[in-house]
């Protein structure tokens, strides 16, 4: 028999530097979890993305047990890293701060091709670019 789901918790850890600290000692927490069993499980699957950021999405069973899905890191961080920025642009319509290529727009499309809603290669990169744009990055 199936174990009963008690509840599902995202977060979006630093690959490899998951801690007791908040936010994931709280959100773990307040439903019973083993924080430093989590925490060593999720920095042992993550070592080799150190540098990234890593959604997780952590399911709870009511017997106080879990496990965890990583997905693949957030279109805009891709971005940032790829058009070497610290953060988007404020003014994303008015204000360009940087450009990636599209030789890089393809490489991240298809990094995000798992948790996109689409097989299509055009398309995922119809997907990263608008959030490219939204956030004051060219495509050149």
């Amino acid at each position: 028999m199936a174990k009963k789901i008690l509840t599902v918790i995202k977060l979006q850890i630093p690959a490899g530097q998951a801690n007791p600290a908040p936010p994931i000692g709280p959100a773990l927490g307040q439903h019973g979890l083993q924080i430093q069993d989590f925490c060593a499980k999720f920095n042992d699957a993550s070592k080799n993305r150190m540098g990234d950021i890593v959604p997780v999405e952590i399911t709870v069973y009511e017997d106080r047990t879990f496990n965890f899905i990583m997905k693949t890191p957030p279109a805009a961080e891709l971005i940032k890293k790829a058009a070497k920025l610290k953060k988007g642009s404020g003014k994303p319509l008015a204000e360009k701060i940087g450009s990636i290529t599209q030789t890089q727009l393809k490489e991240i499309a298809e990094i995000k091709m798992p948790d996109l809603n689409t097989n299509d290669v055009n398309q995922a990169m119809k997907i990263i670019e608008g959030t490219a744009r939204q956030m004051g990055v060219e495509i050149k």
